[in-house]
Protein backbone atom coordinates (compact mmCIF):
# COMPACT_ATOMS: atom_id res chain seq x y z
CA UNK A 1 0.00 0.00 0.00
CA UNK A 2 1.16 3.47 -0.92
CA UNK A 3 0.12 6.15 1.46
CA UNK A 4 0.06 10.12 1.37
CA UNK A 5 0.11 11.76 4.54
CA UNK A 6 -0.69 15.72 4.39
CA UNK A 7 1.18 17.45 7.42
CA UNK A 8 2.91 14.21 7.96
CA UNK A 9 6.28 16.07 9.60
CA UNK A 10 3.60 17.19 12.56
CA UNK A 11 3.43 15.34 16.42
CA UNK A 12 0.43 12.90 14.65
CA UNK A 13 1.29 12.69 11.22
CA UNK A 14 4.76 11.40 12.21
CA UNK A 15 3.38 9.04 14.95
CA UNK A 16 1.23 7.83 11.71
CA UNK A 17 4.59 6.87 9.74
CA UNK A 18 6.02 5.15 12.09
CA UNK A 19 3.09 3.01 12.34
CA UNK A 20 2.76 2.85 8.73
CA UNK A 21 6.10 2.05 7.98
CA UNK A 22 6.33 -0.81 10.67
CA UNK A 23 3.28 -2.34 8.39
CA UNK A 24 5.24 -2.36 5.49
CA UNK A 25 3.59 0.35 3.51
CA UNK A 26 5.15 3.28 1.65
CA UNK A 27 4.88 6.62 2.98
CA UNK A 28 5.03 9.81 1.39
CA UNK A 29 4.94 12.90 3.47
CA UNK A 30 4.12 16.11 2.28
CA UNK A 31 4.47 19.14 5.10
CA UNK A 32 5.40 23.01 4.34
CA UNK A 33 6.57 23.09 7.80
CA UNK A 34 4.98 26.05 8.86
CA UNK A 35 3.68 23.84 12.39
CA UNK A 36 5.34 20.33 11.68
CA UNK A 37 9.13 19.76 12.66
CA UNK A 38 11.84 18.25 10.02
CA UNK A 39 13.22 16.65 12.95
CA UNK A 40 9.67 14.48 13.47
CA UNK A 41 10.48 12.71 10.69
CA UNK A 42 14.57 12.96 10.26
CA UNK A 43 14.84 9.29 11.42
CA UNK A 44 12.52 7.93 8.92
CA UNK A 45 14.58 9.31 6.46
CA UNK A 46 17.11 6.53 5.81
CA UNK A 47 14.04 4.16 5.30
CA UNK A 48 13.74 3.19 1.45
CA UNK A 49 10.13 2.75 1.86
CA UNK A 50 9.77 6.62 2.59
CA UNK A 51 9.63 10.12 0.91
CA UNK A 52 9.42 13.20 2.52
CA UNK A 53 8.44 16.94 0.32
CA UNK A 54 8.51 19.41 1.59
CA UNK A 55 5.59 21.68 0.42
CA UNK A 56 2.04 22.79 0.56
CA UNK A 57 -1.53 21.32 -0.27
CA UNK A 58 -2.53 24.17 -1.35
CA UNK A 59 -0.38 23.97 -4.10
CA UNK A 60 -2.82 22.01 -6.63
CA UNK A 61 0.15 20.91 -9.28
CA UNK A 62 2.01 19.74 -6.78
CA UNK A 63 -0.60 18.01 -5.19
CA UNK A 64 -1.94 16.06 -7.90
CA UNK A 65 1.10 14.00 -8.72
CA UNK A 66 1.71 13.04 -5.14
CA UNK A 67 -2.26 11.67 -5.07
CA UNK A 68 -1.70 10.18 -8.62
CA UNK A 69 1.10 8.07 -6.77
CA UNK A 70 -0.59 6.93 -3.56
CA UNK A 71 -3.03 4.27 -3.00
CA UNK A 72 -4.49 5.78 0.40
CA UNK A 73 -4.74 9.63 1.62
CA UNK A 74 -4.56 10.63 5.72
CA UNK A 75 -5.36 14.07 5.09
CA UNK A 76 -4.16 15.82 8.61
CA UNK A 77 -2.86 18.77 7.08
CA UNK A 78 -4.74 21.88 8.89
CA UNK A 79 -4.44 24.88 11.02
CA UNK A 80 -3.25 23.66 14.37
CA UNK A 81 -4.00 25.00 18.31
CA UNK A 82 -5.80 27.81 19.37
CA UNK A 83 -3.17 30.56 19.61
CA UNK A 84 -2.45 29.76 15.85
CA UNK A 85 -5.66 29.72 14.68
CA UNK A 86 -6.19 33.23 16.52
CA UNK A 87 -3.15 34.67 15.57
CA UNK A 88 -3.27 33.56 12.09
CA UNK A 89 -7.43 33.29 10.94
CA UNK A 90 -7.08 33.85 7.43
CA UNK A 91 -4.18 31.33 6.69
CA UNK A 92 -6.06 28.95 9.35
CA UNK A 93 -9.70 29.37 6.74
CA UNK A 94 -7.31 28.95 3.65
CA UNK A 95 -5.39 25.64 4.46
CA UNK A 96 -8.24 24.37 6.41
CA UNK A 97 -10.82 24.63 3.30
CA UNK A 98 -9.02 25.17 -0.03
CA UNK A 99 -6.29 22.53 0.62
CA UNK A 100 -9.42 19.92 1.73
CA UNK A 101 -11.01 20.73 -1.06
CA UNK A 102 -7.51 19.67 -3.27
CA UNK A 103 -7.02 16.61 -1.98
CA UNK A 104 -10.77 15.65 -2.12
CA UNK A 105 -10.99 16.80 -6.11
CA UNK A 106 -7.66 14.86 -6.79
CA UNK A 107 -8.51 11.91 -4.72
CA UNK A 108 -12.48 11.38 -6.32
CA UNK A 109 -10.47 10.96 -9.90
CA UNK A 110 -9.35 7.56 -9.31
CA UNK A 111 -11.68 7.07 -5.93
CA UNK A 112 -8.75 6.92 -3.49
CA UNK A 113 -9.27 6.54 -0.23
CA UNK A 114 -9.05 9.43 2.21
CA UNK A 115 -8.91 9.52 5.72
CA UNK A 116 -10.01 13.00 6.95
CA UNK A 117 -8.64 14.35 10.32
CA UNK A 118 -11.54 16.68 12.00
CA UNK A 119 -11.31 18.33 15.42
CA UNK A 120 -13.43 17.82 18.75
CA UNK A 121 -14.07 21.59 18.42
CA UNK A 122 -16.41 20.52 15.76
CA UNK A 123 -19.34 20.64 18.83
CA UNK A 124 -18.02 24.05 20.28
CA UNK A 125 -20.02 25.17 23.20
CA UNK A 126 -21.73 21.86 23.88
CA UNK A 127 -21.75 20.98 27.58
CA UNK A 128 -24.03 18.06 28.05
CA UNK A 129 -22.47 14.70 29.46
CA UNK A 130 -20.08 12.74 26.30
CA UNK A 131 -20.09 14.02 22.76
CA UNK A 132 -21.57 11.84 20.56
CA UNK A 133 -20.69 11.88 16.96
CA UNK A 134 -24.25 13.29 15.81
CA UNK A 135 -24.87 15.44 18.16
CA UNK A 136 -25.79 19.01 17.47
CA UNK A 137 -22.96 21.68 17.56
CA UNK A 138 -23.28 25.24 19.58
CA UNK A 139 -21.21 27.68 18.57
CA UNK A 140 -20.63 31.66 19.20
CA UNK A 141 -20.78 34.14 16.98
CA UNK A 142 -18.64 34.82 13.91
CA UNK A 143 -17.28 37.91 15.64
CA UNK A 144 -14.94 35.50 17.89
CA UNK A 145 -11.99 34.02 15.38
CA UNK A 146 -11.82 30.98 17.53
CA UNK A 147 -15.12 29.59 16.14
CA UNK A 148 -13.84 30.42 12.72
CA UNK A 149 -11.76 26.98 13.23
CA UNK A 150 -14.98 24.83 13.93
CA UNK A 151 -16.73 26.40 11.29
CA UNK A 152 -13.43 25.39 8.30
CA UNK A 153 -13.61 21.87 10.25
CA UNK A 154 -17.17 21.53 9.92
CA UNK A 155 -17.12 22.11 5.97
CA UNK A 156 -14.01 20.03 5.62
CA UNK A 157 -16.75 17.32 7.13
CA UNK A 158 -19.54 18.43 4.71
CA UNK A 159 -16.70 18.42 1.76
CA UNK A 160 -15.98 15.02 2.15
CA UNK A 161 -19.23 13.51 2.72
CA UNK A 162 -20.90 15.27 -0.33
CA UNK A 163 -18.15 13.57 -2.29
CA UNK A 164 -18.93 10.01 -0.78
CA UNK A 165 -22.38 10.92 -1.75
CA UNK A 166 -22.39 12.35 -5.19
CA UNK A 167 -18.81 10.96 -6.17
CA UNK A 168 -18.88 7.48 -4.22
CA UNK A 169 -15.15 8.73 -2.90
CA UNK A 170 -13.98 6.59 0.09
CA UNK A 171 -14.13 8.29 3.07
CA UNK A 172 -13.88 7.97 6.57
CA UNK A 173 -13.43 11.33 9.51
CA UNK A 174 -11.84 10.92 12.58
CA UNK A 175 -12.39 13.65 14.90
CA UNK A 176 -9.70 13.81 17.60
CA UNK A 177 -9.85 15.05 20.89
CA UNK A 178 -6.51 16.22 23.03
CA UNK A 179 -4.09 13.65 21.31
CA UNK A 180 -0.80 14.00 23.06
CA UNK A 181 2.53 11.86 23.15
CA UNK A 182 6.34 12.58 22.28
CA UNK A 183 7.06 15.25 19.59
CA UNK A 184 3.81 17.27 20.41
CA UNK A 185 4.93 21.31 21.00
CA UNK A 186 3.46 23.31 23.81
CA UNK A 187 4.59 26.60 21.10
CA UNK A 188 0.92 26.34 19.66
CA UNK A 189 -1.08 26.81 23.25
CA UNK A 190 -1.39 22.14 23.84
CA UNK A 191 -1.71 21.77 27.16
CA UNK A 192 0.55 19.06 28.02
CA UNK A 193 3.27 19.66 26.49
CA UNK A 194 3.51 23.49 28.32
CA UNK A 195 2.66 22.79 31.33
CA UNK A 196 5.54 20.08 31.73
CA UNK A 197 8.04 22.44 30.16
CA UNK A 198 6.99 25.51 32.14
CA UNK A 199 7.25 22.81 35.66
CA UNK A 200 10.51 21.56 34.63
CA UNK A 201 12.45 24.76 34.08
CA UNK A 202 10.44 26.06 37.38
CA UNK A 203 8.55 28.59 35.72
CA UNK A 204 4.89 29.21 36.94
CA UNK A 205 2.45 26.76 35.22
CA UNK A 206 -0.04 28.96 33.75
CA UNK A 207 -3.69 27.93 33.68
CA UNK A 208 -5.97 29.72 31.31
CA UNK A 209 -9.30 30.61 32.74
CA UNK A 210 -10.59 29.08 35.87
CA UNK A 211 -9.00 25.57 35.37
CA UNK A 212 -12.22 24.60 35.98
CA UNK A 213 -12.60 23.55 32.44
CA UNK A 214 -12.90 19.49 31.48
CA UNK A 215 -10.99 17.86 29.24
CA UNK A 216 -9.93 14.44 27.60
CA UNK A 217 -6.56 13.14 26.48
CA UNK A 218 -5.10 10.27 24.62
CA UNK A 219 -1.81 8.61 23.64
CA UNK A 220 -0.83 9.25 20.33
CA UNK A 221 0.02 5.43 19.44
CA UNK A 222 -3.63 4.39 20.28
CA UNK A 223 -5.23 6.51 18.19
CA UNK A 224 -2.59 6.07 14.95
CA UNK A 225 -3.67 2.43 15.46
CA UNK A 226 -7.29 3.24 15.18
CA UNK A 227 -6.63 5.57 12.24
CA UNK A 228 -5.54 3.12 10.27
CA UNK A 229 -7.58 0.07 11.31
CA UNK A 230 -10.57 2.68 10.60
CA UNK A 231 -9.32 2.68 6.94
CA UNK A 232 -8.86 -0.91 6.60
CA UNK A 233 -12.74 -1.50 7.57
CA UNK A 234 -15.18 -1.37 4.63
CA UNK A 235 -18.45 -0.34 7.32
CA UNK A 236 -16.12 2.37 8.29
CA UNK A 237 -16.29 4.33 4.62
CA UNK A 238 -18.83 7.41 4.42
CA UNK A 239 -18.56 7.23 8.42
CA UNK A 240 -17.70 9.73 11.02
CA UNK A 241 -16.03 8.99 13.99
CA UNK A 242 -14.56 10.16 17.69
CA UNK A 243 -11.19 9.24 18.72
CA UNK A 244 -9.85 10.30 22.21
CA UNK A 245 -10.56 8.64 25.90
CA UNK A 246 -13.51 8.60 27.45
CA UNK A 247 -12.50 10.07 31.00
CA UNK A 248 -11.93 13.53 31.79
CA UNK A 249 -9.81 15.48 34.01
CA UNK A 250 -9.63 19.50 34.95
CA UNK A 251 -7.34 21.27 33.73
CA UNK A 252 -6.36 22.52 37.37
CA UNK A 253 -5.91 18.66 38.41
CA UNK A 254 -3.93 18.34 35.35
CA UNK A 255 -1.56 21.06 36.59
CA UNK A 256 -1.15 19.52 39.95
CA UNK A 257 -0.46 16.38 38.57
CA UNK A 258 2.26 17.71 36.21
CA UNK A 259 3.54 19.10 39.12
CA UNK A 260 3.55 15.86 41.04
CA UNK A 261 5.36 14.06 38.49
CA UNK A 262 8.03 16.31 37.48
CA UNK A 263 8.54 16.87 41.25
CA UNK A 264 8.60 20.36 40.63
CA UNK A 265 7.95 23.64 43.07
CA UNK A 266 6.54 25.72 40.39
CA UNK A 267 3.40 27.98 41.28
CA UNK A 268 0.07 27.54 39.10
CA UNK A 269 -0.73 30.70 38.18
CA UNK A 270 -4.57 31.47 36.39
CA UNK A 271 -4.54 34.10 33.35
CA UNK A 272 -7.57 35.51 32.20
CA UNK A 273 -8.83 34.41 28.80
CA UNK A 274 -8.70 38.07 27.54
CA UNK A 275 -5.02 38.08 28.48
CA UNK A 276 -3.87 34.65 27.17
CA UNK A 277 -5.91 35.37 23.74
CA UNK A 278 -8.24 37.93 22.74
CA UNK A 279 -10.78 40.06 24.52
CA UNK A 280 -14.32 38.23 24.37
CA UNK A 281 -12.25 34.79 23.70
CA UNK A 282 -14.88 31.81 24.77
CA UNK A 283 -13.55 28.26 25.40
CA UNK A 284 -15.13 24.83 25.17
CA UNK A 285 -16.42 23.85 29.27
CA UNK A 286 -16.22 20.51 28.60
CA UNK A 287 -15.04 18.02 25.47
CA UNK A 288 -14.72 14.66 26.38
CA UNK A 289 -15.75 11.72 23.85
CA UNK A 290 -18.46 8.63 24.18
CA UNK A 291 -15.89 6.69 21.61
CA UNK A 292 -18.68 3.75 21.87
CA UNK A 293 -19.15 3.83 17.84
CA UNK A 294 -15.34 2.88 17.01
CA UNK A 295 -15.01 0.84 19.88
CA UNK A 296 -18.06 -0.89 18.55
CA UNK A 297 -16.42 -1.62 15.52
CA UNK A 298 -12.82 -1.71 15.60
CA UNK A 299 -12.53 -2.59 19.24
CA UNK A 300 -11.27 0.88 19.77
CA UNK A 301 -10.35 1.35 23.70
CA UNK A 302 -7.20 3.26 24.32
CA UNK A 303 -4.75 2.00 26.31
CA UNK A 304 -2.39 4.28 27.87
CA UNK A 305 -3.46 5.22 31.04
CA UNK A 306 -2.88 9.46 32.35
CA UNK A 307 -0.27 8.67 34.16
CA UNK A 308 1.75 6.60 32.67
CA UNK A 309 0.87 8.71 29.13
CA UNK A 310 2.50 11.72 31.69
CA UNK A 311 5.42 10.22 32.32
CA UNK A 312 6.76 9.22 28.86
CA UNK A 313 5.81 12.64 27.84
CA UNK A 314 8.24 14.16 30.41
CA UNK A 315 10.95 11.65 30.06
CA UNK A 316 10.82 13.01 26.28
CA UNK A 317 10.89 16.56 27.04
CA UNK A 318 13.65 15.99 29.26
CA UNK A 319 15.74 14.07 26.32
CA UNK A 320 15.22 17.05 24.27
Amino acid sequence: MKALITGGAGFIGSHLCEELLRRGDEVTVIDDLSTGRRKNIKHLESNKNFKFVEGTILNYELMKGLVDECDIVYHLAAAVGVKFIIDHPLKSMQINVRGTENVLELASKDKKKVLLASSSEIYGKKENGLFKEEDDRVLGTTTISRWSYSCTKALDEFLALAYYREKRLPVVIVRLFNICGPRQTGRYGMVIPRFIEQALSGEPITIYGDGKQTRSFTYVADVVKAMTELTNHPKAVGEIFNLGSGEGITICELAKKIRELTNSRSEIVYIPYEKAYQEGFEDMRHRVPDISKAGNLIGYWPQMKLDDMLKKIIQSVKQE
